[in-house]
């Protein structure tokens, strides 16, 4: 049996800059070489969000990190990641943050606004499914991210300036029980 959290796509949506950049996505496929599949997976293993995603071929969050860091603002790739969620938004779960080694994060929000995650899912492994993209997120939606999250008003104002931030669009997301 599967299971599907589904609901509707309000009117609700926020808008990210969704340009793409072939010859970078080329670049960064050829690159791609540490491939992860999870161990004696079966599919009671995952709860599934969005649309149907299988755990095979998902490449460690660590290499992903690599990836990012060769492209630039605007430029996009296909991609699979298997991550654990460092932090998710605790209004509705519409984001999460994935743990991507040395510090670093991807901001991941879900396609179309059609699913959300469970608010007490960090900790957890996932494998996502989507795109992936680096964007400069402006420090009105910074601190609207670090309300959400539960930041105190110090911490929210401390937000001065933008930043360029790995990001991830997931049509699909298997969240290990």
């Amino acid at each position: 049996m599967k299971n599907y959290l589904l609901i509707p796509v309000l009117a609700i949506a926020l808008v990210s800059c969704k340009e793409e950049n072939k010859a970078t996505d080329a670049a960064v496929v050829e690159t791609v070489t540490e491939m992860v599949i999870p161990e004696n997976v079966t599919k009671g293993d995952y709860e599934s969000f969005g649309k149907e995603i299988v755990a095979d071929d998902a490449i460690a969050a660590s290499s992903m990190a690599e990836h990012y860091k060769g492209m630039k603002i605007g430029d996009s790739i296909d991609s699979k990641i298997i991550a654990k969620i460092d932090e998710v938004c605790q209004a509705k779960g519409c984001w999460m943050k994935l743990d991507l080694g040395d510090e670093e994060q991807a901001m991941v929000k879900f396609k179309d606004y059609a699913f959300f995650m469970p608010k007490d899912s960090k900790g957890k492994e996932v494998i996502i499914n989507g795109k992936a993209y680096v964007k400069e997120v402006s420090v009105e939606e910074q601190r609207h991210y670090a309300e959400d999250a539960g930041e105190s008003p110090e911490a929210i104002a401390a937000i001065t300036e933008p930043k360029r931030t790995y990001s991830f669009e997931a049509d699909g997301v298997l969240l290990k029980k």
